[in-house]
């Protein structure tokens, strides 16, 4: 047996307002599309609801009993409808995003924190890993989104969300120069400090080394950007860097330089799945996100 919370409302207004004319105002709905409702819900039960006249509206005897089943089963279906919804409001103030260990650590955190500040209500829960591990939690919908430098994914949304640019960090020592900016083929002969050669990064990277004619000596292979810095740090090469890796330099006796001739470009990427509605506080904390780069970024001169 079928029928729908629909019927059972107009069923129980009627009895309510003991008038299918008030019951179906209160349905906001005409009078004859109140009466089909009711005759639909009679025929599938196989018993009349109310005796009519044209004067008179009462309940039938199987029509008392149904009421006390219909309003105390409407009351918890509505209870339970809004504590859903309760339910539902808080998890879109809840916004998860994944980002490679080094924009984890050097720059969400306290980007956060300042967006806690303005935004106490939402909660952002932060997830550190390789971009490859980032793509396939937001596929899954275990992320709501992902940030940094991805490829173009089936089923992703990928869009641009800041333009850093290519630096050459070296080991802070007292013979160091300490340069603004710093040629591609001034390179040549560096000891070189990489990522594995199939990374985004390192692929820009050997390409303009390449189109430079700058041929490195090539040092240690790492899996991570911090682990380059902290390499150079301890003098075992140079190594070439996204700007957005300033915050972590900061913290190393490192120095940064520009690399021009040319300067070159990183798209940073903000991904989520096509398929799912990211939570109301996305746009938000994107937009927040993006002021509070620039600020540093700005300041620092590595726009």
């Amino acid at each position: 047996m079928e029928f729908t919370s629909r019927q059972l409302k107009a069923f129980q207004l009627v009895a309510q307002h003991r008038s299918f004319t008030r019951a179906a105002e209160a349905l906001f709905i005409t009078p004859s599309g109140l009466s089909v409702l009711i005759r639909e819900l009679e025929k599938q039960l196989g018993f009349r609801l109310f005796n009519r006249t044209t004067r008179h509206v009462a309940l039938s005897a199987y029509g008392n009993e149904l009421l006390a089943v219909t309003r105390r089963s409407l009351r918890e279906l509505e209870a339970a409808m809004s504590q859903i919804g309760r339910t539902a409001e808080d998890a879109s103030q809840v916004l998860s995003v994944g980002a490679p260990p080094l924009v984890a650590t050097n720059i969400l955190p306290q980007a956060i924190r300042e967006f806690r500040g303005q935004r106490p209500d939402v909660r952002i829960e932060l997830f550190d890993a390789n971009l490859t591990t980032i793509v396939q939690r937001v596929e899954a919908g275990k992320l709501d989104m992902g940030l940094g430098i991805f490829r173009n994914t089936p089923g992703i949304r990928r869009t641009p969300f800041f333009r850093f640019s290519l630096m050459v960090i070296r080991a802070d020592k007292e013979a160091a120069l300490h340069r603004i900016s710093t040629t591609w083929s001034a390179l040549k002969g560096e000891t070189l400090v990489s990522l594995p050669p199939a990374s985004p990064v390192q692929l820009i990277v050997d390409k303009h080394l390449a189109e430079a004619e700058a041929v490195c000596r090539r040092g240690a292979v790492v899996n991570s950007l911090d682990t380059q810095i902290a390499l150079v740090e301890a003098d075992v090469g140079i190594a070439i860097i996204p700007s957005f890796g300033l915050p972590a330099c900061r913290n190393r006796k490192v120095v940064m330089s520009r690399l021009i001739n040319p300067v070159v470009n990183l798209e940073f990427y903000q991904i989520s799945n096509r398929g799912k509605k990211l939570p109301a506080a996305a746009d938000e904390f994107s937009a927040f996100l993006k002021n509070y780069i620039a600020r540093w970024a700005g300041r620092a001169g590595v726009l």
